[in-house]
């Protein structure tokens, strides 16, 4: 799979794992809704009941700002088996337009952010990599 196939089937798909290490080298995998614009990739800290507000991966990316995003599709036809990974530089974002520019791609593509957009903290993250495979490649347009 291409970049631009890797790209696109990442930016289609509704949830993504953010893998995240802090200074002590430890991985924590999350899941996360995102939005793609471009080679960035966005994310948000919103209402869903956590148990702090202090998040590690917010820790870790504080600490660590190289993060790693994987989206998969599994089906029992294992010819239909594919991901999607996504390779880069996280920023955090408490205000501001970067903020602002993010919350309205994640609104723009989840209807449950329409009634409620997230109020925390956003991640930016500039992708250096896209990478994936595809047991079979796609379909051409």
């Amino acid at each position: 799979m291409d970049a631009d196939e890797a790209r696109a089937r990442f930016g289609a798909a509704r949830v993504a794992h953010l893998a995240t290490a802090g200074a002590d080298g430890m991985p924590h995998v999350v899941p996360v809704t995102f939005a793609v614009t471009g080679d960035v990739v966005v994310f948000a800290v919103d209402h869903k009941p956590k148990r702090t507000t202090d998040l590690r991966r917010l820790r870790n990316i504080r600490e660590n700002p190289r993060v790693g995003f994987l989206v998969d599709h599994y089906d029992e036809d294992w010819d239909r088996l594919w991901w999607a990974r996504a390779d880069g530089v996280a920023r955090i974002h408490q205000d501001g337009s970067a903020r602002e520019a993010a919350v309205a791609a994640l609104v723009g593509k989840y209807p449950q952010y329409q009634a409620q957009a997230p109020g925390g903290p956003v991640v930016v993250t500039t992708i250096s990599r896209w990478s994936g495979w595809s047991a079979r490649p796609a379909p051409p347009p």
